[in-house]
């Protein structure tokens, strides 16, 4: 997770008196608003769970008001201070720090606890209304749709529940994927737009562990769902013979069967973002990322109006790195009086093209840090296969010792069957591994006037040394 603390505002409180508000900022999405003395309490009680020498230092109090220039100190300070939290694995993932983020959450939103019902979508459009509390977090909410569908609890953790964008014209982006820090129903109703919803999809990359899903009925239909909706939105190439195929199984109800030969065709358990820009194999190229099999695929257009593809394995990019700016303009970081910026976000990652030579790849896009959690994920599931282990969670357990369970259940409906396929799709041409080298780009200067992003890379366990033979 990307925390920054790219702001400061001006508050005044209950007495009368002003106060600076640091605006935490989570994936690039302001998350809440909190004081300084709200942060050295979560310092304090980290500091008591976990002792001086896992918790870092936190910056000191100050006994007169500070100057402007000391508040953007103090505000680097606490930025870097999350961001360490965060990046610790035992403190990071700890309760006491996810309890004290989803308060500050509902605190900030002026949301109060209470009874509501929440509308979930399934990949077909189908919505699930679950009765939650507002302050349920996701592993809340996620159990309460299984209940609803009547998802056997071993399978639960083979989903997650995922904030998108459906626009108007059709479109899907991706958000970002619901974590434990924070409250879905506030997270959605909270950016007051009917474009956003949850959405409920699995959460795995390796097509294997449909296998395990596919046993169950519920399963089953929650994977059929998917995979028809992936098919109609272009994610999962089709030609016409392959298409025939899969409505010929679907009129016969073959739902196994239509899976496992969707399972054949390209991009199948892919997630598409929206077109964005990459500095490979040029500058300024316009590129459609994808992201499954354990790579980030690329469907790049060439200054020269040339279409190509190639793909970036998991275990050749030796780190990456998201970068979130403030663009300078008229001298200003924020371009204007309003106090309020647009975030520009990167991902760069560092990538080995040949034996003996790296070179940083940049993607410049709204979702790039969807497109980090994307990454980090594939690894987690290389490391957790390499060792031997499952990818099944250990849930947590209840104070009843089991999943509250729905009284009334909600069964999956079939999709429609598939329209016919689009003869317009353009040709693409391979893209070869032995493009021209481009520049190498580094990422630890920042052209904007200010750079919230810290020293945030992510090193990859999962990275192997590879010889030519390999490329």
């Amino acid at each position: 997770m990307h925390f920054s603390i790219p702001e400061t505002e001006v508050r005044c409180g209950e007495n009368g008196s002003s106060y600076v508000a640091y605006n935490i900022h989570v994936n690039g999405v302001l998350h809440c608003q909190v004081r300084y003395s709200q942060l050295l309490g979560l310092h304090e009680q980290l500091r008591k769970e976990y002792g001086n020498n896992v918790v870092p230092a936190f910056p000191p109090k100050k006994i007169f008001t500070l100057t402007p220039a000391e508040v953007e100190q103090r505000r680097e300070q606490l930025e870097k201070y999350m961001q360490a939290v965060r990046q610790d694995p035992i403190v990071g993932n700890s309760e006491v720090f996810n309890s004290f983020l989803r308060k500050a959450q509902q605190e900030t939103q002026q949301i109060p606890t209470e009874e509501v019902q929440l509308d979930v979508h399934l990949s077909n459009g189908q919505k699930v209304k679950v009765n939650i509390l507002t302050s349920d977090q996701t592993e809340d909410v996620l159990e309460a749709v299984a209940s609803k569908l009547d998802l056997s609890d071993d399978l639960v953790g083979y989903f997650s529940l995922f904030l998108v964008r459906e626009g108007k014209d059709g479109s899907y982006s991706f958000v970002r994927k619901l974590q434990e820090f924070e409250l879905p129903y506030v997270s959605v109703t909270s950016l007051r737009n009917p474009e956003y919803r949850i959405v409920l999809r699995k959460s795995y990359w390796d097509s294997s562990y449909d296998n395990d899903v596919m046993d169950s009925r519920v399963g089953l239909n929650l994977l059929y769902a998917q995979t028809v909706s992936d098919i109609e939105r272009g994610w999962i190439l089709v030609n016409k013979e392959q298409h025939r195929q899969l409505k010929s199984l679907q009129e016969k109800g073959s739902k196994k069967e239509f899976i496992r030969l969707a399972q054949t065709l390209k991009y199948f358990g892919y997630i598409k973002f929206d077109p964005c820009i990459t500095d490979f194999p040029e500058k300024s190229c316009h590129v459609i990322v994808s992201a499954g099999n354990s790579e980030l695929n690329f469907h790049v257009k060439l200054p020269n109006e040339q279409i190509k593809e190639g793909s970036f394995k998991v275990t050749r990019m030796r780190c990456w790195r998201v970068t979130s700016s403030v663009p300078v303009a008229n001298g200003t970081a924020n371009g204007g009086s309003s106090g309020k910026s647009e975030l520009k976000l990167e991902l760069a990652f560092e990538y080995l093209m040949s034996k003996d030579r790296l070179q940083w790849v940049t993607i410049s896009s709204p979702q790039a840090i969807m497109m980090s959690i994307c990454l980090q994920s594939m690894v987690d599931e290389l490391m957790v296969k390499k060792s031997g282990g499952s990818i099944k969670k250990m849930l947590r357990k209840r104070h009843n010792g089991s999943l509250r369970r729905s009284e009334s259940q909600q069964a999956v409906k079939s999709p429609p069957l598939l329209d016919s396929p689009d003869s317009n799709k353009e040709a693409v041409v391979k893209l070869s591994s032995k493009l021209t080298s481009v520049t190498l780009r580094g990422i630890s200067t920042s052209n904007s006037g200010n750079d919230i992003s810290g020293n945030n890379f992510h090193g990859n366990f999962a990275f192997e040394g590879i010889g030519d033979d390999d490329l």
